[in-house]
Protein backbone atom coordinates (compact mmCIF):
# COMPACT_ATOMS: atom_id res chain seq x y z
CA UNK A 1 0.00 0.00 0.00
CA UNK A 2 1.42 3.69 -0.73
CA UNK A 3 0.06 6.90 0.12
CA UNK A 4 -1.03 7.74 -3.31
CA UNK A 5 -3.24 5.37 -3.91
CA UNK A 6 -7.20 5.17 -3.52
CA UNK A 7 -7.47 2.38 -1.00
CA UNK A 8 -4.75 4.35 0.96
CA UNK A 9 -6.48 7.84 0.80
CA UNK A 10 -10.23 6.69 0.81
CA UNK A 11 -10.12 3.56 3.75
CA UNK A 12 -7.04 3.09 5.23
CA UNK A 13 -6.02 6.50 6.44
CA UNK A 14 -9.84 7.84 7.25
CA UNK A 15 -10.00 5.06 9.30
CA UNK A 16 -6.66 5.70 11.10
CA UNK A 17 -7.63 9.56 11.26
CA UNK A 18 -11.15 8.53 12.63
CA UNK A 19 -9.86 6.01 15.05
CA UNK A 20 -6.84 7.57 16.58
CA UNK A 21 -9.03 10.73 17.47
CA UNK A 22 -12.08 8.26 19.00
CA UNK A 23 -9.46 6.52 21.54
CA UNK A 24 -8.17 8.00 24.78
CA UNK A 25 -4.48 8.61 24.85
CA UNK A 26 -3.93 5.08 26.28
CA UNK A 27 -4.97 3.16 23.31
CA UNK A 28 -3.63 5.31 20.92
CA UNK A 29 -0.45 3.43 20.38
CA UNK A 30 -1.42 0.35 20.22
CA UNK A 31 -4.07 1.19 17.52
CA UNK A 32 -1.75 3.00 15.03
CA UNK A 33 0.86 -0.31 16.05
CA UNK A 34 -1.88 -2.03 14.31
CA UNK A 35 -2.79 -0.12 11.95
CA UNK A 36 1.27 0.70 11.07
CA UNK A 37 1.33 -3.92 11.00
CA UNK A 38 -1.44 -3.90 8.89
CA UNK A 39 -0.16 -1.30 6.45
CA UNK A 40 3.02 -3.54 5.87
CA UNK A 41 1.04 -6.62 5.75
CA UNK A 42 -0.41 -5.23 3.21
CA UNK A 43 2.01 -5.39 0.67
CA UNK A 44 4.54 -7.57 2.31
CA UNK A 45 2.81 -10.25 3.64
CA UNK A 46 4.82 -12.80 5.47
CA UNK A 47 7.97 -10.67 5.08
CA UNK A 48 6.18 -8.17 7.77
CA UNK A 49 7.86 -11.03 10.72
CA UNK A 50 11.18 -9.54 9.61
CA UNK A 51 10.00 -6.04 10.84
CA UNK A 52 8.43 -7.90 14.00
CA UNK A 53 11.86 -9.98 14.50
CA UNK A 54 13.73 -6.31 14.31
CA UNK A 55 11.37 -4.77 16.68
CA UNK A 56 12.04 -7.84 19.52
CA UNK A 57 15.41 -7.68 18.92
CA UNK A 58 15.78 -4.05 19.35
CA UNK A 59 13.28 -4.20 22.47
CA UNK A 60 15.46 -6.92 24.41
CA UNK A 61 18.55 -5.34 23.50
CA UNK A 62 17.41 -2.15 24.78
CA UNK A 63 16.45 -3.82 28.10
CA UNK A 64 19.62 -5.50 28.75
CA UNK A 65 22.08 -2.62 27.38
CA UNK A 66 19.35 -0.49 30.28
CA UNK A 67 20.25 -3.51 32.96
CA UNK A 68 23.99 -3.48 32.00
CA UNK A 69 24.42 0.33 32.79
CA UNK A 70 22.84 0.32 35.70
CA UNK A 71 24.67 -2.46 36.88
CA UNK A 72 28.27 -1.02 35.68
CA UNK A 73 29.02 -3.79 33.64
CA UNK A 74 30.83 -3.72 30.03
CA UNK A 75 27.96 -2.77 27.47
CA UNK A 76 29.75 -2.58 24.19
CA UNK A 77 29.62 -6.32 23.51
CA UNK A 78 25.63 -6.46 23.92
CA UNK A 79 25.45 -3.60 21.50
CA UNK A 80 27.86 -5.11 19.19
CA UNK A 81 26.05 -8.32 18.77
CA UNK A 82 22.32 -6.05 18.87
CA UNK A 83 24.01 -4.47 15.50
CA UNK A 84 24.77 -7.10 13.92
CA UNK A 85 21.30 -9.21 14.43
CA UNK A 86 19.85 -5.76 13.23
CA UNK A 87 22.39 -5.94 10.18
CA UNK A 88 22.09 -9.51 9.31
CA UNK A 89 18.35 -8.87 8.11
CA UNK A 90 19.63 -6.39 5.84
CA UNK A 91 22.76 -8.08 4.73
CA UNK A 92 21.08 -11.16 3.77
CA UNK A 93 17.72 -9.68 2.46
CA UNK A 94 19.25 -6.76 0.34
CA UNK A 95 22.96 -7.79 -0.70
CA UNK A 96 23.28 -11.74 -0.83
CA UNK A 97 22.13 -12.09 -4.04
CA UNK A 98 24.72 -9.20 -4.87
CA UNK A 99 27.30 -11.05 -3.19
CA UNK A 100 26.46 -14.35 -5.15
CA UNK A 101 26.50 -12.72 -7.88
CA UNK A 102 30.00 -11.56 -8.04
CA UNK A 103 31.40 -14.70 -6.71
CA UNK A 104 30.01 -16.60 -9.55
CA UNK A 105 31.26 -13.62 -11.91
CA UNK A 106 34.75 -15.12 -10.53
CA UNK A 107 33.90 -18.70 -11.38
CA UNK A 108 32.88 -20.20 -7.67
CA UNK A 109 29.72 -21.80 -7.76
CA UNK A 110 27.09 -21.73 -4.36
CA UNK A 111 24.29 -23.80 -3.13
CA UNK A 112 21.67 -20.82 -3.13
CA UNK A 113 23.15 -19.57 -6.76
CA UNK A 114 19.45 -20.43 -7.54
CA UNK A 115 17.50 -19.03 -4.79
CA UNK A 116 15.23 -15.40 -4.90
CA UNK A 117 15.34 -13.41 -2.24
CA UNK A 118 12.32 -11.39 -1.90
CA UNK A 119 13.58 -7.73 -0.09
CA UNK A 120 11.72 -6.68 2.21
CA UNK A 121 9.81 -3.04 1.55
CA UNK A 122 11.61 -0.39 3.98
CA UNK A 123 13.98 -2.83 5.52
CA UNK A 124 16.77 -0.07 5.17
CA UNK A 125 14.87 2.44 7.23
CA UNK A 126 13.20 0.67 9.69
CA UNK A 127 16.82 -1.00 10.28
CA UNK A 128 18.74 1.91 10.61
CA UNK A 129 15.94 3.39 13.21
CA UNK A 130 16.55 0.47 15.69
CA UNK A 131 20.22 1.07 15.09
CA UNK A 132 20.08 4.64 16.36
CA UNK A 133 17.72 3.73 18.92
CA UNK A 134 20.23 1.21 20.26
CA UNK A 135 23.50 3.49 20.12
CA UNK A 136 21.42 6.34 21.41
CA UNK A 137 20.74 4.23 24.80
CA UNK A 138 24.26 3.37 24.73
CA UNK A 139 25.47 6.81 24.76
CA UNK A 140 22.38 7.61 27.79
CA UNK A 141 20.52 10.51 24.71
CA UNK A 142 17.62 8.50 25.73
CA UNK A 143 15.94 6.41 28.40
CA UNK A 144 15.43 2.66 27.64
CA UNK A 145 11.83 2.07 26.14
CA UNK A 146 10.31 -0.60 28.32
CA UNK A 147 7.08 -0.60 26.69
CA UNK A 148 7.28 -2.93 23.35
CA UNK A 149 4.37 -1.48 22.01
CA UNK A 150 5.73 1.70 22.45
CA UNK A 151 8.89 0.74 20.74
CA UNK A 152 6.98 -1.31 17.83
CA UNK A 153 5.14 2.22 16.75
CA UNK A 154 8.53 3.53 17.09
CA UNK A 155 10.01 1.04 14.20
CA UNK A 156 6.73 0.20 12.35
CA UNK A 157 5.15 3.82 12.37
CA UNK A 158 3.51 3.48 8.68
CA UNK A 159 3.86 6.77 7.74
CA UNK A 160 8.06 6.71 7.59
CA UNK A 161 8.01 3.35 7.36
CA UNK A 162 8.35 2.59 3.54
CA UNK A 163 10.28 6.05 2.32
CA UNK A 164 11.60 7.50 5.34
CA UNK A 165 12.79 9.74 6.76
CA UNK A 166 14.48 8.00 9.46
CA UNK A 167 13.45 8.92 12.45
CA UNK A 168 15.06 9.13 15.80
CA UNK A 169 14.23 7.67 18.71
CA UNK A 170 14.96 11.13 20.77
CA UNK A 171 13.26 13.30 18.66
CA UNK A 172 9.66 11.29 19.69
CA UNK A 173 10.14 9.77 22.80
CA UNK A 174 7.78 12.37 24.50
CA UNK A 175 5.68 11.95 22.10
CA UNK A 176 4.98 8.47 22.34
CA UNK A 177 4.09 9.12 25.72
CA UNK A 178 2.15 11.46 25.05
CA UNK A 179 0.52 13.74 22.61
CA UNK A 180 -2.19 16.15 21.95
CA UNK A 181 -3.45 16.86 18.61
CA UNK A 182 -4.46 20.53 18.00
CA UNK A 183 -6.58 21.97 15.41
CA UNK A 184 -3.61 23.99 14.30
CA UNK A 185 -1.26 21.14 13.98
CA UNK A 186 -3.98 18.70 12.35
CA UNK A 187 -4.69 21.72 9.99
CA UNK A 188 -0.74 22.10 9.08
CA UNK A 189 -0.30 18.33 8.50
CA UNK A 190 -2.89 17.67 6.20
CA UNK A 191 -1.67 21.07 4.13
CA UNK A 192 1.61 19.22 4.06
CA UNK A 193 0.38 15.78 2.98
CA UNK A 194 -1.62 17.11 0.10
CA UNK A 195 1.36 19.67 -1.20
CA UNK A 196 3.25 16.20 -0.85
CA UNK A 197 1.18 14.19 -2.61
CA UNK A 198 0.54 16.67 -5.71
CA UNK A 199 3.97 16.19 -6.00
CA UNK A 200 4.48 12.76 -6.50
CA UNK A 201 0.99 12.61 -8.34
CA UNK A 202 1.31 15.90 -10.58
CA UNK A 203 4.70 16.18 -10.97
CA UNK A 204 6.82 13.16 -10.11
CA UNK A 205 4.39 10.63 -11.82
CA UNK A 206 4.41 12.96 -15.03
CA UNK A 207 8.31 13.23 -14.99
CA UNK A 208 8.68 9.82 -14.57
CA UNK A 209 6.68 8.58 -17.60
CA UNK A 210 9.63 9.95 -19.90
CA UNK A 211 12.50 9.31 -17.64
CA UNK A 212 11.45 6.33 -17.93
CA UNK A 213 10.87 5.91 -21.72
CA UNK A 214 14.45 7.10 -21.76
CA UNK A 215 15.93 4.91 -19.85
CA UNK A 216 14.22 1.95 -21.09
CA UNK A 217 16.22 2.87 -24.57
CA UNK A 218 19.39 0.82 -25.48
CA UNK A 219 21.59 4.11 -24.55
CA UNK A 220 23.59 3.46 -27.84
CA UNK A 221 20.08 4.29 -29.81
CA UNK A 222 19.78 7.60 -27.63
CA UNK A 223 20.09 11.23 -29.42
CA UNK A 224 21.51 13.95 -27.45
CA UNK A 225 18.44 15.68 -26.80
CA UNK A 226 16.52 12.41 -25.78
CA UNK A 227 19.25 12.23 -23.56
CA UNK A 228 18.88 15.63 -21.61
CA UNK A 229 15.32 15.48 -21.58
CA UNK A 230 15.48 11.99 -19.56
CA UNK A 231 18.43 13.24 -17.50
CA UNK A 232 16.69 16.60 -16.44
CA UNK A 233 13.29 14.72 -15.91
CA UNK A 234 14.60 11.51 -13.82
CA UNK A 235 16.53 14.69 -11.70
CA UNK A 236 13.08 16.29 -11.22
CA UNK A 237 11.15 12.91 -10.86
CA UNK A 238 13.69 11.66 -8.09
CA UNK A 239 13.38 15.17 -5.80
CA UNK A 240 9.63 15.58 -5.87
CA UNK A 241 9.27 12.18 -5.86
CA UNK A 242 11.39 11.63 -2.23
CA UNK A 243 10.48 15.09 -0.92
CA UNK A 244 6.39 14.24 -1.89
CA UNK A 245 6.70 10.92 0.31
CA UNK A 246 8.54 12.60 2.91
CA UNK A 247 5.80 15.62 2.40
CA UNK A 248 3.34 12.98 3.00
CA UNK A 249 5.08 11.43 5.84
CA UNK A 250 5.72 14.64 7.53
CA UNK A 251 2.03 15.59 7.44
CA UNK A 252 0.44 12.39 8.21
CA UNK A 253 2.60 12.50 11.47
CA UNK A 254 1.63 15.60 12.14
CA UNK A 255 -2.04 14.62 11.68
CA UNK A 256 -1.58 11.67 14.00
CA UNK A 257 -0.06 13.85 17.11
CA UNK A 258 3.96 13.79 15.55
CA UNK A 259 6.09 16.33 15.02
CA UNK A 260 9.41 15.20 12.22
CA UNK A 261 11.79 16.53 11.37
CA UNK A 262 12.42 17.83 7.84
CA UNK A 263 13.89 15.89 4.97
CA UNK A 264 14.76 18.15 2.27
CA UNK A 265 15.32 21.50 1.55
CA UNK A 266 15.59 22.82 -1.70
CA UNK A 267 18.69 20.90 -2.94
CA UNK A 268 19.33 21.66 -5.94
CA UNK A 269 19.52 25.91 -5.02
CA UNK A 270 22.64 24.60 -3.40
CA UNK A 271 26.17 26.08 -4.17
CA UNK A 272 28.47 23.14 -3.55
CA UNK A 273 27.79 19.10 -2.62
CA UNK A 274 28.63 19.91 0.64
CA UNK A 275 25.45 22.03 0.87
CA UNK A 276 23.85 19.76 -1.54
CA UNK A 277 24.42 17.14 1.17
CA UNK A 278 22.77 19.26 4.01
CA UNK A 279 19.89 19.90 2.33
CA UNK A 280 19.31 16.33 0.23
CA UNK A 281 17.70 13.38 2.21
CA UNK A 282 18.74 15.54 6.09
CA UNK A 283 17.58 12.25 7.72
CA UNK A 284 20.16 10.02 5.92
CA UNK A 285 23.23 12.41 6.21
CA UNK A 286 22.61 13.12 9.90
CA UNK A 287 22.47 9.42 10.75
CA UNK A 288 25.63 8.78 8.68
CA UNK A 289 27.52 12.36 10.23
CA UNK A 290 26.41 10.66 13.68
CA UNK A 291 26.52 6.85 13.67
CA UNK A 292 29.96 6.62 11.29
CA UNK A 293 31.26 9.85 10.02
CA UNK A 294 31.97 11.19 13.66
CA UNK A 295 32.79 7.92 15.41
CA UNK A 296 35.64 7.29 12.88
CA UNK A 297 37.31 10.43 13.64
CA UNK A 298 35.67 13.24 11.49
CA UNK A 299 37.50 15.76 10.55
CA UNK A 300 39.76 16.10 14.22
CA UNK A 301 42.72 13.78 12.38
CA UNK A 302 44.00 15.85 10.08
CA UNK A 303 43.14 15.84 6.01
CA UNK A 304 44.29 12.34 5.10
CA UNK A 305 41.90 10.50 7.50
CA UNK A 306 39.03 13.13 6.75
CA UNK A 307 39.47 12.05 2.95
CA UNK A 308 39.51 8.35 4.18
CA UNK A 309 36.37 9.10 6.63
CA UNK A 310 34.40 11.03 3.61
CA UNK A 311 34.73 8.11 1.08
CA UNK A 312 33.87 5.13 3.90
CA UNK A 313 31.02 7.31 4.72
CA UNK A 314 29.72 7.33 0.85
CA UNK A 315 30.93 4.53 -0.23
CA UNK A 316 28.32 2.88 2.42
CA UNK A 317 25.61 5.85 1.38
CA UNK A 318 25.94 4.17 -1.88
CA UNK A 319 25.45 0.89 -1.17
CA UNK A 320 22.62 2.10 1.41
CA UNK A 321 20.76 2.51 -1.45
CA UNK A 322 20.85 -0.66 -3.65
CA UNK A 323 23.11 -3.43 -4.06
CA UNK A 324 24.84 -2.26 -6.76
CA UNK A 325 28.10 -0.89 -8.39
CA UNK A 326 26.31 1.95 -10.02
CA UNK A 327 25.03 2.77 -6.89
CA UNK A 328 28.79 2.63 -4.85
CA UNK A 329 29.77 4.24 -8.03
CA UNK A 330 27.32 7.56 -7.45
CA UNK A 331 28.46 7.67 -3.74
CA UNK A 332 31.99 7.42 -4.40
CA UNK A 333 31.47 10.06 -6.80
CA UNK A 334 29.52 12.41 -4.38
CA UNK A 335 32.50 11.62 -1.87
CA UNK A 336 35.17 12.56 -4.53
CA UNK A 337 33.63 16.13 -4.95
CA UNK A 338 33.26 16.86 -1.07
CA UNK A 339 36.96 15.75 -0.79
CA UNK A 340 37.85 18.00 -3.76
CA UNK A 341 36.15 21.04 -2.60
CA UNK A 342 37.85 20.74 1.15
CA UNK A 343 41.20 20.36 -1.12
CA UNK A 344 40.44 23.44 -3.44
CA UNK A 345 37.52 25.04 -1.76
CA UNK A 346 38.92 28.48 -1.43
CA UNK A 347 38.97 28.54 -5.58
CA UNK A 348 35.47 27.41 -5.77
CA UNK A 349 34.02 29.54 -3.35
CA UNK A 350 35.68 32.46 -5.55
CA UNK A 351 33.17 31.64 -8.42
CA UNK A 352 30.08 33.72 -9.44
CA UNK A 353 27.40 31.94 -7.68
CA UNK A 354 25.38 31.14 -10.90
CA UNK A 355 28.65 29.41 -11.90
CA UNK A 356 28.41 27.65 -8.62
CA UNK A 357 24.95 26.65 -8.85
CA UNK A 358 25.54 24.99 -12.65
CA UNK A 359 28.69 22.95 -10.98
CA UNK A 360 25.96 21.45 -8.59
CA UNK A 361 23.88 21.02 -10.70
CA UNK A 362 25.89 18.83 -13.41
CA UNK A 363 27.25 16.85 -10.78
CA UNK A 364 24.02 16.23 -9.41
CA UNK A 365 22.86 15.31 -12.94
CA UNK A 366 25.87 13.06 -14.06
CA UNK A 367 25.24 10.95 -10.82
CA UNK A 368 22.02 10.70 -11.01
CA UNK A 369 22.48 8.39 -14.51
CA UNK A 370 24.49 6.07 -12.52
CA UNK A 371 21.94 5.84 -9.75
CA UNK A 372 18.92 5.48 -12.72
CA UNK A 373 20.88 3.30 -15.20
CA UNK A 374 20.36 -0.86 -15.24
CA UNK A 375 24.53 -1.39 -15.57
CA UNK A 376 27.64 0.70 -14.94
CA UNK A 377 28.33 0.32 -18.85
CA UNK A 378 24.74 1.74 -19.56
CA UNK A 379 25.66 5.05 -17.45
CA UNK A 380 29.09 5.51 -19.33
CA UNK A 381 27.10 5.04 -22.39
CA UNK A 382 24.31 7.56 -21.53
CA UNK A 383 27.06 9.83 -20.46
CA UNK A 384 28.92 9.68 -23.78
CA UNK A 385 25.24 10.36 -25.60
CA UNK A 386 24.98 13.18 -23.29
CA UNK A 387 27.99 15.43 -23.87
CA UNK A 388 28.88 14.26 -27.66
CA UNK A 389 25.88 15.63 -29.71
CA UNK A 390 24.22 13.25 -31.97
CA UNK A 391 21.13 13.13 -33.76
CA UNK A 392 20.52 10.05 -34.53
CA UNK A 393 18.66 7.52 -32.36
CA UNK A 394 15.43 6.28 -30.98
CA UNK A 395 12.83 9.76 -30.50
CA UNK A 396 9.95 7.94 -28.83
CA UNK A 397 10.36 9.96 -25.45
CA UNK A 398 9.31 13.27 -27.32
CA UNK A 399 5.87 11.37 -28.21
CA UNK A 400 4.71 12.46 -24.33
CA UNK A 401 6.01 15.89 -24.80
CA UNK A 402 2.69 18.01 -25.08
CA UNK A 403 1.32 21.21 -23.28
CA UNK A 404 0.26 19.55 -20.47
CA UNK A 405 4.11 18.03 -20.04
CA UNK A 406 5.35 21.16 -20.49
CA UNK A 407 3.51 23.00 -17.77
CA UNK A 408 4.45 20.23 -15.48
CA UNK A 409 8.32 20.58 -16.06
CA UNK A 410 7.58 24.40 -15.47
CA UNK A 411 6.35 23.72 -12.41
CA UNK A 412 8.92 21.52 -11.62
CA UNK A 413 11.60 24.07 -12.11
CA UNK A 414 9.90 26.41 -10.47
CA UNK A 415 8.90 24.43 -7.28
CA UNK A 416 12.06 23.11 -6.88
CA UNK A 417 13.23 26.05 -5.67
CA UNK A 418 12.02 27.81 -2.49
CA UNK A 419 9.34 30.47 -4.40
CA UNK A 420 6.72 29.24 -2.27
CA UNK A 421 8.44 30.53 0.46
CA UNK A 422 9.03 34.09 -0.84
CA UNK A 423 5.38 34.56 -2.04
CA UNK A 424 3.48 33.38 1.19
CA UNK A 425 6.19 35.84 3.04
CA UNK A 426 4.94 38.81 1.32
CA UNK A 427 1.48 38.15 2.52
CA UNK A 428 2.06 38.34 6.98
CA UNK A 429 -1.03 37.46 8.81
CA UNK A 430 -1.00 40.61 10.46
CA UNK A 431 -2.52 42.45 7.03
CA UNK A 432 -3.92 39.33 5.16
CA UNK A 433 -4.97 36.97 7.74
CA UNK A 434 -8.58 36.54 6.10
CA UNK A 435 -7.16 36.51 2.43
CA UNK A 436 -4.28 34.13 3.52
CA UNK A 437 -6.99 31.80 5.07
CA UNK A 438 -9.20 31.51 1.98
CA UNK A 439 -6.63 31.29 -0.53
CA UNK A 440 -4.51 28.78 1.42
CA UNK A 441 -7.79 26.57 2.32
CA UNK A 442 -8.56 27.05 -1.59
CA UNK A 443 -5.23 26.09 -3.05
CA UNK A 444 -4.57 22.67 -0.83
CA UNK A 445 -8.98 21.90 -2.14
CA UNK A 446 -7.88 22.54 -5.32
CA UNK A 447 -4.63 20.46 -5.38
CA UNK A 448 -6.59 17.77 -3.70
CA UNK A 449 -9.27 17.66 -5.79
CA UNK A 450 -6.85 17.92 -9.16
CA UNK A 451 -4.20 14.94 -7.47
CA UNK A 452 -7.49 12.57 -7.00
CA UNK A 453 -8.54 12.94 -10.63
CA UNK A 454 -4.60 12.51 -11.46
CA UNK A 455 -5.05 9.22 -9.69
CA UNK A 456 -8.41 8.06 -11.03
CA UNK A 457 -7.78 8.63 -14.58
CA UNK A 458 -4.25 7.62 -14.71
CA UNK A 459 -2.89 4.03 -13.77
CA UNK A 460 0.95 5.08 -14.35
CA UNK A 461 1.98 5.21 -10.48
CA UNK A 462 5.51 3.86 -9.98
CA UNK A 463 6.90 3.61 -6.61
CA UNK A 464 10.72 3.76 -6.78
CA UNK A 465 11.85 2.55 -3.14
CA UNK A 466 11.95 -1.16 -3.96
CA UNK A 467 15.73 -0.97 -3.48
CA UNK A 468 15.86 0.89 -0.81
Amino acid sequence: MVFSSTIFLFLFLPIIILGNFLLNQKHRNTFLFIGSLFFYFWGEKSLTIIMLCSIVINYFSGIGIAYLQQQKRAVKPLLAIAIIANLSFLLYYKYFDFFLDNISYFGFKSAFEDSEIILPIGISFFTFQGISYLIDLHRKDVTCQKNIIHLGLYISFFPQLIAGPIIRYHDIASELKSRVITKNLFAEGLERFIRGLAKKVIIANSLALIADQTFDIDPTNLPTAVAWLGIICYTLQIYFDFSGYSDMAIGLGKMLGFNFKENFNYPYISKSIKEFWKRWHISLSTWFKDYLYIPLGGNKKGALLTYRNLLIVFFITGFWHGASYNFIFWGLFHGAFLILEKTKGSLIEKLPNSIKHIYVLLVAIVGWVFFRAETFNDAIVYLQHLFTPTTDGNYIPFIYVNNYFVFVLCLAIIFATPVRKVISQKFTPEKFEAIQLISTYGFHFLLLLFSIMELAQSSYNPFIYFRF
